[in-house]
């Protein structure tokens, strides 16, 4: 049974994704156009995707809480295995295309304090490149980023929009290693 039925020619305008109860795109399915806080009113669980544009961070608990996990164009028959994800997806933030350049600045310590260092491209590792042990909080100014807990875009995610970080010790005390840029040839 699907929730919701939308023209296969709105793929080319807007963001879109179909979430499956089921693994292998069986069972009752939700269309999503933009963020979702909540999926328990549409489906009972979600165990596969197929995202048909765009970008979006993935998240195992209800309002964009719990571990993220980054998805792109694509089908995920069985996510859960590919990722290695304890629970399914309960909620998804899309993530808007960005064209122009990418900017952000990185500081050892909680509230901008510490060795600080401007980045406008892809660092697979801060220790090397800045000798800093970890990112403590960010300034984006442009552009939309991943930032990932181990070196060479490893470990746990997180997502990064425009915006003031003052300290990433609430987002369960991950320090940043590596971070890479969401490009819009990704979409």
């Amino acid at each position: 049974m699907k929730v919701n039925l939308v023209p296969a020619a709105i793929y080319t305008y807007f963001n879109f994704v179909t979430f499956f109860e089921d693994r292998n795109f069986q069972g009752r399915s939700y269309d999503c156009m933009g963020d979702s806080g909540d999926f328990s009113s549409y489906l009972n669980r979600c165990h596969s995707c197929r995202v048909e544009s765009g970008c979006w961070m993935m998240y195992d608990h209800p309002n964009y809480m719990g571990n993220g996990y980054f998805f792109k164009r694509g089908e995920y028959a069985d996510y859960m295995s590919m990722f290695g994800m304890s629970n399914c997806i309960r909620s998804c933030r899309m993530i808007p295309m960005h064209r122009g350049s990418y900017r952000m600045r990185i500081y050892e310590r909680d509230n901008f304090m510490g060795q600080m260092h401007e980045m406008m491209d892809d660092c697979d590792n801060v220790m090397d490149r800045y000798r800093m042990s970890h990112c403590q909080s960010c300034h984006v100014m442009d552009g939309h980023w991943l930032m990932y807990e181990q070196p060479h875009y490893r470990g746990r995610m997180s997502y990064f929009r425009p915006g003031e970080y003052r300290s990433f010790s609430n987002m369960g005390g991950m320090r940043f290693m590596s971070m890479r840029r969401i490009m819009d040839s990704w979409y």
